[in-house]
C-alpha cells in the first residue's frame, strides 16, 4: 500500500464493475480526495478482487461491512441501480453512521474511465451553483511544517478532516484534542492504526480552565486550531446556558491557555451567523471572535474564520435531507424562501489553513461562496439525486433564531480582501466596542453557571446590540405570517 493510500476516510465501494474498478483506481492513486478504499461489494459472485481489494459480500452485506471495517463513506459506483435498491444500501449504510455518495449515470456516460474528481465537481456544482474552490496556495504548509499543532474538537467532521490535511503537512506532532472518546478513538485509529499513540491523542473538555491549562502547559503547542464547540441552532435557543458554556468560555479558555505557552499561532472556526447575529449560536459565536480580536496585541497571531453551512458534516442539512428522503418520510423546510452560503468540507478547511498563513491579527477571514442557495431548490437537487423524483415537502415555519438570509459579514464590519482571491477579511472591532461587549462577560459567566436563560439571554442582547432577549420565529398562517415568542 502506497503512503497516499493509508489517509483519508474509510471508504466501501459499492459496485466492482467498471465504474467502481475505475473510481477504486483513482483514488488509490490520488489522497486529495480525502477518501481511502478499503474494500467494495457487488451482487456478482464472480467479483472476488478489484485493484488489490476484496470485495466482501453483496449489496444485502452493507451494514454488517460498514460496522465490521469502521466504514466512514459508502460511494455507490453502479449507475443503473434502480432507486428502490439505492435507497435500501443508503439508509443501511447511514444507520450504521456512515455518510453516503452517488456516482451519477451521466458522469459515467460522458467518461468511461469515471476519475474520483467528478465526486466533488459534480456534487459541488450540482448543489451550491459553483465549482469546488481549491483554497490552499503554495506556502500554506509552511506555518505547519515542523510545527507542534494542535487541534479542538478534533472528533468532529470539520475537525478531523482538519486533522488528516494537517498531518499531510509534515507537522512535528499533531495533538487530538476532544472530551468525546469514541471520536477520538476513530479518529486515531484512522490516522496511526492505533488509538493509544503517545500523548498526541488527548482527551479534555474545553470549558475545564484547570485542564485546557494543563494539557497545553505539557504539550507546548506552536499552532492552535480551535474547533470545538456547540454548533446546532435550535439545540442552543433551548439550552442558550449550554451554549455559552462551550462557545464563550471554552474558547476563552483556550486562548488564555495558547498566550500562557506562547503559541505562535491559533485560529477560531466561527459561523456566518455571528453576523448580527439574532441566535444564540450566532451570539457565543460572535463573543468567541471578540475575545480573540481583544488578545490580538500579544505575541500569538489570533485569527477567526467564519463558516457557511459545511455540506457533509456530521449532523449538516445534506445529511438530515438525505434521511428524510431515504425514509420516504415528507421533508421538512422551514420557509419557501430560505437560503443558506454552502461550502465542502475540504473548502472550510483549507480556509482554515489559509487564514493561519494569512493572518496579521484580530481579522476574521470568509471565503468568497457565491450566491447563497434556497433550500428548498437544494432539497430538489438532492431528490434528483437520489432518485426521489417528486419528494414531499412539509413547510415548517422559522425555527427561533434563524433568518430567512444570512449575511457573511456585519452591517458595520469593514471587509477588505486579502493576498487570495477569493477569501475577505473583516477588519478588527475597534476596541471601545470590544470592551463594551466584554464587559459583562464576568456576570454571562455566572449566569450560565447557574443555567439561567432568561439571565443568560438578557446579557447577550445587552453586550450584542440586535441579539433579542426574548427568542421569536415568524410562523406562516392562513392570514400569512407572525412573529411569536418562544419563552426563554
Amino acid at each position: 500500500m502506497t503512503a497516499q493510500q493509508t489517509v483519508g476516510m474509510r471508504t466501501l465501494v459499492i459496485g466492482a464493475g467498471e465504474a467502481g474498478r475505475a473510481l477504486v483506481r483513482d483514488l488509490q492513486r490520488d489522497a486529495r480526495h480525502g477518501l481511502r478504499p478499503v474494500a467494495l461489494l457487488d451482487d456478482d459472485p464472480a467479483k472476488r478482487h478489484v485493484a488489490g481489494l476484496d470485495v466482501l459480500g453483496g449489496l444485502d452485506d452493507t451494514a454488517a461491512v460498514v460496522l465490521k471495517h469502521r466504514i466512514q463513506v459508502v460511494v455507490v459506483a453502479i449507475p443503473g441501480l434502480a432507486p428502490r435498491r439505492f435507497r435500501q444500501v443508503a439508509l443501511a449504510a447511514e444507520a450504521c453512521g456512515a455518510s453516503v455518495r452517488h456516482l451519477p449515470s451521466y458522469v459515467a456516460a460522458l467518461r468511461r474511465d469515471v476519475v474520483g474528481g467528478d465526486l466533488d465537481a459534480v456534487d459541488v456544482r450540482r448543489l451550491t451553483g459553483r465549482g469546488a474552490i481549491a483554497v490552499t496556495r503554495p506556502g500554506t504548509g509552511a506555518v505547519i511544517a515542523g510545527r507542534r499543532v494542535l487541534v479542538t474538537g478534533a472528533g468532529g467532521s470539520i475537525g478531523s478532516e482538519l486533522c488528516r490535511q494537517v498531518r499531510r503537512l509534515q507537522p512535528s506532532r499533531l495533538f487530538l484534542l476532544d472530551h468525546d472518546e469514541s471520536h477520538l478513538q476513530r479518529l486515531g485509529l484512522e490516522l496511526y492504526g492505533s488509538a493509544l499513540h503517545g500523548d498526541d491523542i488527548v482527551i479534555s473538555d474545553i470549558r475545564d480552565r484547570a485542564r485546557i491549562d494543563q494539557v497545553f502547559a505539557e504539550l507546548r503547542p506552536d499552532v492552535v486550531f480551535h474547533a470545538a464547540a456547540h454548533k446546532h441552532l435550535p439545540l442552543l435557543e433551548r439550552h442558550p446556558c449550554e451554549g455559552v458554556k462551550s462557545n464563550v468560555t471554552g474558547t476563552d479558555n483556550v486562548v488564555r491557555a495558547a498566550l500562557a505557552v506562547q503559541a505562535e499561532r491559533f485560529v477560531l472556526i466561527s459561523t456566518d451567523k455571528a453576523a448580527d447575529p439574532v441566535s444564540v449560536l450566532g451570539a457565543t459565536k460572535r463573543l468567541a471572535e471578540l475575545i480573540v480580536q481583544d488578545r490580538a496585541g500579544a505575541s500569538t497571531v489570533l485569527t477567526s474564520v467564519r463558516f457557511g453551512n459545511v455540506l457533509g458534516s456530521r449532523g449538516s442539512l445534506l445529511t438530515v435531507l438525505a434521511e428524510q428522503l431515504g425514509s420516504g418520510r415528507a421533508v421538512t423546510v422551514t420557509h419557501p424562501d430560505v437560503a443558506r452560503f454552502f461550502m465542502t468540507v475540504s473548502e472550510a478547511v483549507g480556509l482554515v489553513l489559509e487564514a493561519a498563513r494569512l493572518a496579521r491579527g484580530g481579522e476574521v477571514f470568509v471565503l468568497d461562496m457565491g450566491e447563497q442557495v434556497r433550500i428548498l431548490d437544494l432539497v430538489r437537487t438532492v431528490a434528483q439525486a437520489l432518485h426521489v423524483p417528486d419528494p414531499e415537502i412539509e413547510f415548517t415555519g422559522l425555527q427561533a433564531g434563524e433568518k430567512l438570509r444570512e449575511t457573511l459579514f456585519a452591517e458595520h464590519e469593514v471587509h477588505l480582501p486579502t493576498r487570495h482571491p477569493r477569501i475577505h477579511a473583516a477588519a478588527p472591532t475597534s476596541r471601545d466596542e470590544v470592551a463594551t461587549a466584554l464587559g459583562s462577560l464576568s456576570a454571562l459567566y455566572a449566569a450560565a453557571d447557574t443555567n439561567d436563560r432568561a439571565e443568560v439571554r438578557r446579557l447577550l442582547a445587552r453586550m450584542l446590540p440586535g441579539f433579542p432577549a426574548q427568542a421569536q420565529v415568524r410562523e406562516r398562517t392562513q392570514e400569512g405570517e407572525r412573529a411569536r415568542v418562544v419563552p426563554g
